[in-house]
């Protein structure tokens, strides 16, 4: 009996360790004991990682939240930024930021900077329904690191995002019920982090997909006290994603996990987060049915009262787990 648990145990381990060969493939993944996962750049190509890489804490120490590029995009610049500089308030008053407007903030993920994917396509999203002035964060400095360094550094990065916003705010002007944050996978624990700085002033916050690996029970995780109100879309939960709740309204869109509609990776699921959330920017089309539970919502069993997930209103507020399906290809 003794030699069978020993076997057992062994094959567990090797499994665990084995090197997926599949790009995109993360059918081998079990959360809390696998090594390597394949993880989406800023573009949706695959990488895979190694979870048991050590953090670069020389890295660490030298690329942090102080890193952070911050560029403003309006109605009169929508496809060309403008940098501001924290500290620097000539950046503001030589920029088209105007305090009266709503300020839309988004966080990219892992591998990724402030031209990746995402980026434009949350912003435009934003500037078709709004008058509004959207900063893209760009934190590359330290995201385009090995993950683990990358992660680490997720408290550091919403720290600064945070006290800038409290600068920018205290010395351009601004309303803290107009400012509305969204990030993406790791991003989405860069801007809880950031709310959490504000001590809660944030009228909204969104995070799309957060990032599953390392942050499953970690204090530093996106959570509902990080804003006035905090949502989540989960859509690749248990893998790249979170799947248990982060947020004060959780959507789990398609069940939340791999393979969303149209996806044959988890990377493709992953992402389809903020797919979904533009689209949502833009149409409000996507209805949430509450759940009971998580398990209601995995099994797309929800009947409950109807919320929607996404879209762009800042004065957006509710709670609860809510399910929905979506079609395929855009706008879902």
């Amino acid at each position: 009996m003794k030699v069978l648990v020993v076997f057992c145990a062994f094959v567990a381990l090797c499994a665990g360790s084995a090197i997926p060969v599949v790009p995109g493939d993360n059918s081998h993944y079990v959360e809390g004991e696998s090594r390597y996962i394949w993880m989406p750049d800023g573009e949706g190509v695959p990488h895979l990682v190694d979870l048991h890489e050590p953090a670069d804490e020389a890295l660490l120490a030298s690329r942090n939240g102080a890193n952070n590029q911050y560029w403003l995009y309006t109605r009169q610049n929508p496809t060309n930024p403008q940098i501001i500089v924290n500290g620097n308030a000539n950046s503001i008053w030589n920029s088209n930021y105007v305090a009266s407007r709503p300020l839309k903030v988004v966080v990219h993920g892992w591998n990724s900077n402030g031209n990746s994917g995402i980026n434009p396509l949350i912003t435009s999203a934003f500037l078709a329904v709004q008058d509004a002035n959207v900063i893209v964060v760009d934190w590359r400095a330290l995201a385009n690191s090995n993950y683990l360094s990358a992660a680490n550094g997720v408290p550091g990065v919403g720290q600064f995002l945070g006290n800038f916003l409290i600068w920018l705010i205290g010395t351009a002007g601004g309303n803290w019920n107009n400012v509305h944050l969204v990030g993406f996978s790791l991003g989405a624990h860069v801007v809880g982090n950031a709310g959490r700085t504000t001590s809660g002033r944030v009228a909204r916050i969104t995070g799309l997909d957060p990032a599953g690996p390392i942050f499953g029970g970690n204090s530093n995780a996106l959570n509902p006290n990080d804003g006035q109100y905090v949502e989540a879309i989960h859509t690749d939960g248990g893998l790249l994603g979170i799947f248990d709740r982060s947020a004060n309204a959780d959507f789990y869109p398609n069940g939340g996990r791999n393979p969303q509609p149209g996806c044959w990776i988890s990377t493709c699921s992953h992402s389809r987060a903020y797919d979904l959330f533009a689209s949502s920017v833009r149409t409000n089309h996507f209805v949430g049915r509450l759940c009971s539970n998580t398990n209601q919502a995995q099994n797309n069993q929800c009947t409950g009262s109807t919320f929607n997930m996404g879209n762009a209103i800042i004065s957006k507020r509710g709670s609860g787990i809510y399910g929905l399906t979506t079609s395929n290809n855009w706008p879902y």
